[in-house]
């Protein structure tokens, strides 16, 4: 099984996670040479919490694991793109590869808005690949939102 694949599977049972606890499913993991080394979850409504993200779960994780605030030898797996505020903290853990499984029209800051993953004038740049597991990546965040909408009866 290709390395991406099977790291993105790995979010995506974080997003499972999420989705069982009815928030966002959105899932993230952070490998260091072949192991992963921080995981996380939305988790906003759960713990009441702005900044409880999936991507920035993980990378206090990761940093723990590491000792250290800089990632430069990690890639991040993320089943949706990235937030503006995770992708700025992608950016300032000095992640060198950011995989996310699904565009974010609406909220992507990794290509579908604005790309601060691979801005010129920062002191960083992400090399960035997508579209891996997206269409599992995708059904779960769909379903997600078509429950959400059922149970409060919006078509």
């Amino acid at each position: 099984m290709n390395e991406h694949i099977l790291f993105m599977k790995a979010a995506l049972l974080e997003a499972e996670k999420a989705y069982h606890l009815d928030e966002t499913p959105i899932g993230a993991v952070i490998v260091h040479q072949g192991n992963i080394i921080g995981r996380g979850y939305n988790r906003r409504n759960t713990d009441k919490n702005s900044l409880a993200h999936a991507e920035i779960i993980a990378i206090n994780e990761a940093c723990q694991a590491i000792g250290d605030w800089r990632l430069e030898e990690c890639t991040i797996y993320i089943t949706l793109e990235p937030c503006p505020m995770c992708a700025g903290a992608i950016v300032q853990a000095r992640v060198p590869s950011v995989v996310f499984g699904t565009r974010s029209p609406k909220a992507g800051f990794g290509g579908s808005i604005m790309n601060i993953l691979q801005i010129n004038e920062l002191n960083h740049q992400c090399e960035i690949i997508e579209d891996i597991c997206k269409e599992e990546c995708s059904t779960l965040i769909k379903d997600y939102f078509k429950n959400i909408r059922s149970k409060n009866n919006i078509l």
